[in-house]
């Protein structure tokens, strides 16, 4: 079973959501807070945490950061009322793999939570290389455990950027659309996953940084390019 942390402050919403998606054989924690759901996550392990954003004590774009510097292999998605432009790119940027607004059908959250686990593939406590590592230029990128490793620095990539980034080695030089790349990852080509997409090609080229010989090229109104030189 798959194991989900909630947090959600709304009693109402929490509880129906904790039963329904128990219902869909999901194995589910509940936290009413972002304070409630850092105790919990020292103490257990989760495939995916799905988070409001508006909540007392620590709302949920500050949890996510915490989340993303000290679970940085973690995947998290919103699920909130704040629907503005502004609110969801922050999501994204903060490292969301989805950004759900309220109200939403239950029977919608178990199909986009059953796409996204069937995409992701949590590490397992392990630190020891596992057998797909890949070698890109001067880098040794592990997708498994999403690790991408230089000569003096090893770095932790989130679900999705790992996921991105095995996207574009496979297609290594050759054009790979921006619909195309949307409709695998995220499964939806729209306004806020292809702006979620920039901000996340942006940070795989800050990790690639060291090595002149790889790029990743916008293509403009098609997509990119991501080139490694021999």
């Amino acid at each position: 079973m798959k194991k989900i942390l909630l947090v959600e402050d709304d009693t109402s919403l929490g509880y129906l959501l904790t039963e329904y998606l128990k219902m869909k054989q999901f194995q589910m924690v509940w936290a009413q807070n972002g304070e409630e759901a850092l105790s919990v996550l020292e103490k257990e392990d989760f495939n995916l945490i799905v988070m409001d954003v508006m909540m007392p004590k620590m709302d949920g774009f500050t949890l996510a950061e915490k989340v993303r510097d000290l679970y940085p292999a973690m995947p998290f998605i919103f699920l909130s009322a704040r629907s503005l432009k502004i609110d969801v790119l922050k999501g994204f940027a903060l490292g969301a793999v989805d950004y759900l607004k309220k109200p939403i059908d239950e029977e919608e959250l178990v199909v986009r939570i059953e796409a996204l686990l069937s995409r992701l593939n949590p590490p397992e406590k392990n630190e020891n290389q596992s057998t797909n590592a890949i070698k890109i230029g001067l880098y040794t990128f592990d997708p498994q455990l999403q690790k991408l490793i230089s000569y003096d620095e090893e770095t932790t990539l989130t679900s999705r950027e790992s996921e991105l980034l095995l996207y574009l080695y496979n297609r290594k030089n050759i054009l790979a659309s921006h619909k195309e790349i949307l409709t695998s990852i995220w499964g939806e080509s729209n306004y806020f996953n292809r702006k979620s997409l920039n901000v996340f090609v942006s940070h795989l080229r800050k990790y690639l940084s060291k090595d002149p010989h790889i790029s990743i090229d916008n293509i403009h109104n098609k997509g990119f390019l991501f080139k490694i030189e021999e």
